[in-house]
């Protein structure tokens, strides 16, 4: 009962919290820069990634096509903002796969400098046939696309602990979480049967988020499945030479995580939740580096389609995402001192009152000077598509 109480209590405390935020203003007085990478036109472009590169530059990528998965003209596009410039480059080319949707790019630099570009190609026009690709640069300081290096695939051989993992998570699951409805009980017995494929457990993984970078030179990437509707990682000790899979975060339809480190050593997980009603946003929480994870719980903020998640470095956590439940047309950033208990400061990014427009997808990072830089998808109205850049000052 007290457990109830208190859940009760904080639940209406954040919503308490966020209708006060929400009647304060927009934050645009946090807005140091905006603007669209190039302007509106009809073309799908959707799923952006942006990395802040040595020499000052910016190189942000998304895919762009006639639609996503179902269109094989879909490829991967790429512009730069190059330091102290105020307009991005033209578009460029930044990986094609021939006759198949290419999809979800990600951008990093390892802790070598090296730059990666991580996407899936989506093999047969299904999700759940995706194929996770790679290329590499060391030269990437001219203008236009990077000079690749090197392009592989990543594949990935999930073994028996996968499938006893889900099965043993699945019944860590709170019941009052009934996930898809009256048929939670089936679901729940379909996707462990499913786990045991080996086929199927090592295909169709797919990116969406950046990578966490450990300070023992572990990378861990996000991954997830639309065919198991959970997540996994991926995770290299050689700075990204060679992959392996994690074990996977169960719950009933946790994806597209965005990973980060609590101050006690313990890596956290926002994700995007893809089951039933009402949307939040799931959490888990591993204690080892990111090899295992704790079954996924729900917190209390609405989501719909984004979560972007990173630690400041003043320690604070920023939040980035759709936190409604009833659609794209807003997309707020919050702020956090105690690592996600509460979240005590707000300011909308994108706050559509028609309700008609979709912001989605964003990507956040944070460069030496204190500043965050984010691009997002930018659909104000039909056939009207594009990619935004924003920069905001948290200390404001």
């Amino acid at each position: 009962m007290k457990k109830l109480i208190l859940t009760l209590a904080l639940s209406l405390s954040f919503k308490v919290l966020s209708l006060a935020q929400q009647s304060s203003g927009t934050g645009s007085q946090n807005v140091v820069q905006q603007m669209l990478i190039f302007p509106h036109q009809p073309q799908h472009v959707h799923g952006s990634s942006l990395v802040s590169l040595p020499n000052g530059d910016f190189l942000a990528a998304w895919f762009q096509g006639s639609g996503e998965r179902t269109e094989d003209d879909v490829k991967i596009m790429g512009a730069r903002l190059k330091k102290g410039d105020t307009k991005w480059s033209e578009p460029f080319l930044m990986a094609d796969t021939p006759h198949i949707p290419d999809c979800n790019p990600v951008l990093f630099l390892n802790a070598q400098g090296k730059l990666f570009l991580v996407w899936i190609a989506v093999q047969a026009n299904l999700w759940e046939q995706s194929i996770l690709r790679l290329r590499t640069s060391t030269d990437y300081n001219k203008p236009g696309a990077p000079v690749w290096n090197w392009q592989d695939n990543i594949l990935l051989k999930p073994d028996e602990h996968f499938a006893e993992e889900v099965a043993k998570k699945f019944k860590d699951l709170p019941e009052h979480q009934v996930g898809w409805a009256g048929y939670a009980p089936k679901y729940d017995e379909m996707i462990i049967e499913a786990s045991k494929d080996k086929s199927k457990r090592s295909i169709g993984w797919m990116t969406r988020i950046k990578p966490l970078l450990l300070e023992n030179g572990r990378i861990i990437l996000p991954l997830y499945s639309d065919g198991y509707n959970f997540s996994m990682t991926a995770i290299s000790n050689d700075n990204g030479e060679t992959w392996k899979p994690g074990l996977p975060i169960v719950g009933r339809g946790p994806i597209q995580p965005a990973i980060i480190k609590k101050k006690n050593g313990n890596l956290i997980a926002y994700m995007r939740d893809s089951g039933d009603e009402p949307t939040r946003v799931h959490m888990s929480e591993s204690a080892d580096n990111g090899e295992t994870w704790k079954a996924t719980v729900k917190a209390d903020i609405p989501n719909t389609a984004s979560v972007e998640l990173i630690t400041l470095k003043d320690g604070r956590w920023a939040f980035l995402g759709n936190d409604i439940d009833d659609g794209r047309y807003q997309l707020s950033l919050m702020l956090s001192d105690d690592e996600g208990k509460t979240w005590k400061r707000k300011a909308f990014i994108e706050n559509d009152t028609t309700k008609k427009g979709g912001y989605s997808y964003p990507c956040l990072i944070q460069t030496p000077d204190g500043l965050l830089h984010m691009t997002y998808s930018h659909h104000p109205e039909k056939g009207k598509k594009s990619i935004k850049y924003v920069v905001v000052d948290p200390t404001k």
